[in-house]
C-alpha cells in the first residue's frame, strides 16, 4: 500500500530559505511551517495554457482551479528536479523538456491559512498529448491567455498560483 501523502517528507525552511528541519507534510500543514513549492506553468505547441481543477481528496485547496501544475518540494529535493517530476506526473507524460525557472518569492497564505511556502515558479513546453493523473486532476483544458483572463473572475483559484500568476505577468 502506497504512503499517504500527507506522510511525505518536507524540508522546513526559515526566512532565507534554508532547511533548518524535516517533518512529515500533514505536520508542515497542520502547523503552518515553511516549506518549498514549485508551480510550473505548460503550455502547449499552440501557446495555449494547461488549467485545471484540483481534485476534491488533494490535502491543500481541494477543488479549486490553478493554471500551474506543481507541488511541494520533497526533503533534499531540488526545485529543479521536483518541478520536472511534478510536471510530468500531473500533466501525465514523461519526456517532458526541463522546465525553465523564471522567478522565486515567499507566499504567505495569511492569518488563519496554511503558512508561508519559498515558491519557485517555471515555465515549460508540453507538445506531447497529456494524460492528466487523476488523483490530482478532476478536469483540465488547455486555454489561450483571454480565454484564462475571462476565467480568472468567474471560476474559484487556488491563492498561491493566483499569486505566482500575477507575479509572473508582472515580471514579463
Amino acid at each position: 500500500m502506497d504512503a499517504s501523502p500527507a506522510d511525505e517528507l518536507l524540508d522546513v525552511v526559515d526566512e532565507h530559505d534554508e532547511v533548518v528541519g524535516r517533518l512529515p507534510r500533514g505536520e508542515v500543514y497542520a502547523r503552518g511551517l515553511r516549506h518549498r513549492c514549485v508551480f510550473v506553468l505548460a503550455r502547449d505547441a499552440e501557446d495555449r495554457i494547461f488549467v485545471h481543477r484540483r481534485t476534491a481528496t488533494k490535502l491543500a485547496f481541494p477543488s479549486l482551479y490553478d493554471m500551474f501544475v506543481g507541488g511541494v518540494v520533497g526533503a533534499g529535493e531540488s526545485y529543479d528536479a521536483a518541478a520536472l517530476r511534478e510536471a510530468e506526473e500531473e500533466l501525465g507524460v514523461r519526456g517532458l523538456p526541463r522546465p525553465e525557472p523564471v522567478l522565486t518569492f515567499l507566499y504567505d497564505d495569511g492569518p488563519g491559512g496554511r503558512g508561508s511556502w519559498w515558491s519557485r515558479v517555471y515555465e515549460v513546453r508540453c507538445a506531447l498529448p497529456v494524460s492528466p493523473q487523476v488523483e490530482e486532476v478532476a478536469w483540465h483544458a488547455f486555454l489561450s491567455e483571454a480565454e484564462l483572463a475571462e476565467r480568472l473572475t468567474e471560476w474559484p483559484w487556488v491563492p498561491d498560483g493566483l499569486a505566482a500568476w500575477e507575479r509572473l505577468r508582472a515580471a514579463r
